[in-house]
C-alpha cells in the first residue's frame, strides 16, 4: 500500500455501513497483511450487523456475538456460531442471558476477547455499560472478573 492507502482505507471503513463491502475491505486487509485495517473492518463490520439500535442492550450483545464468532473464525478456520448462547438468547432474552454468563463461571469467550484486547466486547463490559438494566450483584461480577483480568472498570 501507498503511505495514504491505509488514512483512506480507515476513512472508508468509518463511513462505511454495508456489511459485504466491510467484509471486502476485510479480506483485503487480512492478505495484504494489513492487520490494523483489517481489525478495523471487522469491528465495523459486528457494529452494522446487529438488527437492534444502536446504544441498546440487545445491540450490544448481538455485536459482542458476532465478535466472539469473528474471532473463533479466524482461529478455527471456518465459520463457528455459538450456539448454546443463541439458543439461551432466544429461550432467556438477551438481559438474563448476560446475567446469567456474567454471575457464572469464566468462559473461554470471555479469555479469547481479552486476549485480544476487545474488553469492550465482553459480556462483562455490556453489563457495565447498561448498569440500570442488572441488578448490582451482576455489576459486581462484571466489575471483579474485569479488574482480576486487568482491565479497567467503566
Amino acid at each position: 500500500m501507498d503511505n495514504g492507502a491505509p488514512a483512506r482505507a480507515l476513512a472508508l471503513i468509518a463511513d462505511c455501513d454495508d456489511p459485504e463491502k466491510l467484509r471486502r475491505i476485510a479480506a483485503n486487509a487480512r492478505r495484504l497483511g494489513e492487520d490494523g485495517i483489517d481489525r478495523a473492518a471487522s469491528l465495523k463490520l459486528y457494529t452494522v450487523l446487529p438488527f437492534a439500535e444502536p446504544g441498546t442492550l440487545e445491540h450490544d450483545v448481538w455485536r459482542s456475538i458476532h465478535v466472539l464468532e469473528g474471532a473463533l473464525k479466524d482461529e478455527r478456520g471456518r465459520t463457528t456460531l455459538l450456539g448454546q448462547t443463541r439458543q439461551k438468547i432466544a429461550r432467556d432474552g438477551e438481559l438474563r442471558t448476560v446475567a446469567d454468563l456474567v454471575r457464572g463461571k469464566t468462559s473461554d469467550g470471555f479469555r479469547m476477547l481479552m486476549d485480544r484486547e476487545m474488553v469492550d466486547h465482553t459480556f462483562e463490559a455490556v453489563a457495565l455499560r447498561h448498569r440500570a438494566l442488572f441488578e448490582d450483584e451482576v455489576i459486581l461480577a462484571a466489575s471483579d472478573r474485569l479488574l482480576a483480568f486487568g482491565a479497567h472498570c467503566q
